[in-house]
């Protein structure tokens, strides 16, 4: 019994982490509708095998509904944009090398003109495809016809079974980032309380460089889950979210930025003072806290930012501004500390003041009143974005001279 209990929570857990991983989702929605697009492409087509149609689906359906109505309209125009240059073309020329070569700087010209994305290249092979067969009516229209159907299941696929929300997977991305930062920290600060051997501060400078890498592979899911809130039914804030997590992940940035550099003085001093501690026996101890206690108010900022998108919101702000007041007290404490030590000897002051200097830029960007405005300003750059979008689409209006929604107004009760 406990054997079946067990193999079914394996089964469970296991789906659960398939349901949010977004390759499988993507495979399986892709695939569904690859399938259906060529059941009703065969009814359709007067082509025998109407291939187009799925692949049309594979290349339209993608992870968020917002990158399938937009990769949907650049195949469509691609591929309609390709067929109309091969008709042209077979009716005024033929096919000849140099009405290939016409034909495809006609279908990358165009492609840009009609704005294909990175779709540019399916402009020149819907061109070719159609060009290289006898019936060119037919099979262009054939084309046009199983390129529609694609791309209509494929966008209908994903308004009847709406994408996931992708919000937790560049959560727990940012939340990993902002781990591995502390984690980080944790190690230069016990070899900066000791002997430090000019090979293991080369060996953290490198994983501060390697945090790079980490940034953008959460830049790329935090913009999957930008695109998921777009056009999304279930999501009532998408701007609201969007705006937290960007900014969360500017922060980090700018953080893993000045780490970096952290860890280039620490390399420095390490070299000049070798075989000397980076630190004399009063302050390295102090240093050593400083960075654990810096560590522990990224990760309470990453936390934050998810808290921003789920709930205990004020809990994590409150934690987070306790352990930034018990950080810039320890770092005004080590600040005497370095004073007395530089007055008595100014070698290297240099060095030691510019970690003074960035550990007061990580505790600034970290701090909850600049985050605060921070958010400020972003709603209001996307508040102004949104104006102006509204202000062009106004005016096109009134060139097409097409006549204005209005929203219908609600009956106010009477007092």
């Amino acid at each position: 019994m406990r054997d079946v209990q067990g193999v079914k929570a394996a089964l469970v857990t296991r789906y659960r982490r398939w349901k949010r991983d977004p390759d499988v989702v993507h495979t399986l929605r892709a695939t569904a509708a690859a399938t259906i697009s060529y059941v009703i492409a065969l009814h359709l087509s007067p082509e025998a095998v109407p291939l187009t149609a799925p692949l049309t689906a594979l290349l339209v359906v993608q992870v968020t509904l917002y990158s399938t109505i937009t990769t949907g309209i650049e195949r469509v125009n691609a591929v309609v944009a390709g067929v109309l240059i091969a008709i042209v073309f077979t009716r005024v020329v033929g096919l000849t090398w140099w009405s290939l070569a016409l034909i495809i700087l006609a279908s990358l010209v165009i492609g840009r003109l009609a704005r294909t994305g990175d779709f540019l290249p399916e402009v020149a092979i819907s061109a070719m495809l159609v060009l290289g067969v006898t019936t060119v009516g037919d099979t262009a229209w054939a084309r046009i016809v199983e390129t529609l159907i694609g791309a209509i299941v494929g966008l209908s696929f994903n308004f009847l079974f709406a994408p996931p929300v992708w919000v937790d997977v560049a959560a727990e991305s940012l939340t990993d980032l902002s781990r591995r930062m502390r984690q980080l920290m944790l190690r230069m600060g016990e070899e900066a309380s000791g002997h430090t051997p000019v090979p293991n501060a080369t060996a953290r400078l490198h994983e501060a460089r390697a945090l790079d890498h980490h940034i953008a592979g959460v830049d790329a899911a935090l913009r999957q889950a930008e695109d998921s809130l777009r056009l999304n039914p279930r999501v009532r804030e998408g701007l609201l979210h969007r705006v937290v997590l960007r900014t969360g992940l500017d922060t980090l940035e700018i953080c893993t930025v000045v780490l970096r550099v952290i860890a280039r003085s620490f390399t420095d001093l390490a070299k000049r003072r070798d075989p000397d501690p980076l630190f004399d026996p009063q302050a390295g101890p102090v240093v050593e806290e400083l960075l654990a206690e810096v560590g522990d108010a990224v990760v309470s900022f990453g936390v934050m930012v998810i808290s921003d998108v789920s709930t205990n919101a004020e809990e994590a702000e409150e934690r987070l501004a306790a352990e930034l007041t018990q950080a810039t007290a320890t770092r005004d404490r080590l600040a005497d500390i370095l004073l007395e030590r530089v007055q008595e000897d100014p070698k290297d002051w240099q060095l030691v003041g510019a970690f003074l200097t960035e550990i007061t830029r990580i505790l600034d960007e970290l701090d909850t009143d600049h985050r605060s405005r921070r958010l400020l300003e972003e709603l209001d750059r996307n508040t102004r974005q949104q104006r102006e979008r509204r202000r062009r689409l106004e005016q096109w209006r009134r060139r097409l001279r097409l006549p204005k929604i209005r929203k219908p107004r609600r009956n106010r009760a009477r007092s």
